[in-house]
């Protein structure tokens, strides 16, 4: 029996040039397993790995010479930039100011949050959790565990509610988008308990974030109306009402902005730009129905303008980082997270932060949620028919 073979849309596969450019070489030979090199040519593998890092340490110096000579200069000048864009200095009387008047008197705490899952065919369990630090001695702890589950407890007709679930089990396992409790919607109610815990739980002053405080898990709404309409209230009593924030990004992204924080030295911080075109990209990006996209689009034009995007640099062995601040009090958040990122020199982070991650993992670890599962499964006779040991890959 012959198959035809499905019309190809030639017009989305465009990537073979994209990725030529980035890797540098063509995607076939990439996917040429005769190139590839065997698991013991370790001394062709590390050659490999001294040529491709010596030649882009090379063209960085380059670019970071040029950047800092010619574009730095330039920034608080730029076409829609800013009045407060520019390149600063935080100076050490300034940062000596922030560790002894807010860091290490307590008025400021950091909010970080974790979350695991574990999938079964009756049952899904997701554990969300919260740590809030601050360097007095503060800390507080807040988890909230979501069970999915697709058979109701009464039966009117139980043939016909088996096979619905069989065929929702089944649609689930085969489409993300449309399985509740998604990854995706795990993210959105995970950063939307970060900053509601920041807004309305965390007590100091001042306030530090991780990540983007317009996160597109939460503009989004991950797909869900409730989460959206949540978002956008805590999000504007953050950004209206307390102003007092700083979010500094765990990942290297927005490479553009990050090459430019590459030229900065230690103890620099420059401010770019405001939240307004990462908005507009949110809006571009998700497919909203008419009402929502109004209620995102009221949102963002009242207060995208008012938080601002910038990069700072601890020292030369850490990376640059993204940092996300109100207008109003843009440098001295600058300083709290260069001050705070200056206590680990070769991470470059916000200390806080990390000992949030920390207390998140020691309260709300995977192994120790896993153990509770299985014992859970144990205590009402289910033994291990249900325990599903594979891990999902992130």
């Amino acid at each position: 029996m012959s198959r035809s073979r499905p019309d190809r849309d030639y017009e989305e596969l465009h990537g073979d040039a994209d990725f030529l450019a980035d890797y540098g070489e063509d995607m076939g030979r990439t996917l040429n397993l005769d190139t590839w090199l065997p698991e013991h040519a370790l001394d062709k593998v590390m050659s490999r790995f001294r040529l491709e890092i010596a030649q882009a340490v090379r063209t960085e110096d380059k670019l970071r010479s040029i950047i800092r000579a010619e574009v730095l200069p330039q920034i608080g000048g730029l076409t829609g930039a800013p009045r407060e864009a520019g390149v600063y200095v935080a100076e050490p009387a300034q940062l000596e100011a922030i560790y002894q008047g807010l860091l290490f008197s307590g008025r400021v705490e950091a909010v970080n949050g974790s979350f695991s899952s574990y999938e079964s065919v009756p049952l899904g369990i997701t554990q969300i959790g919260i740590a809030i630090v601050g360097y007095a001695g503060t800390q507080g702890t807040f988890s909230q565990r979501l069970f999915r589950k697709e058979v109701a407890e009464k039966h009117n007709n139980l043939l016909q509610d088996v096979l619905d679930c069989i065929q929702r089990r089944q649609d689930n396992s085969s489409s993300a988008r449309r399985a509740p409790y998604s990854r995706l919607a795990r993210r959105g109610i995970r950063a939307f308990a970060e900053r509601s815990a920041l807004v309305d739980k965390a007590r100091a002053e001042w306030r530090i974030g991780q990540g983007n405080p317009f996160s597109y898990d939460m503009l989004t709404g991950s797909g869900y109306q409730r989460l959206l309409d949540a978002s956008l209230d805590v999000l504007r009593r953050l950004v209206l009402q307390h102003k007092k924030f700083v979010f500094v990004s765990p990942i290297l992204d927005g490479r553009g902005l990050l090459t430019l924080g590459s030229s900065l030295l230690p103890g620099e911080y420059a401010v770019i730009e405001t939240m307004a075109e990462f908005g507009d990209q949110v809006i571009e990006r998700w497919q909203y129905d008419l009402d929502n996209g109004q209620l995102v689009t009221d949102f963002l034009e009242e207060c995208s303008p008012e938080v601002l995007t910038g990069v700072f640099r601890t020292s030369p062995q850490a990376p640059p980082r993204l940092f996300f601040a109100h207008r109003e009090h843009v440098h001295v958040a600058a300083r709290i997270a260069i001050a705070d990122s200056m206590l680990r020199r070769e991470r470059g982070y916000p200390m806080l932060l990390d000992m949030a991650e920390m207390t998140c993992r020691s309260a709300f670890g995977e192994d120790g949620f896993l153990g509770l599962v299985q014992d859970a499964y144990s205590q009402v006779g289910a033994g291990l028919q249900f325990f599903n040991d594979s891990r999902s890959r992130r």
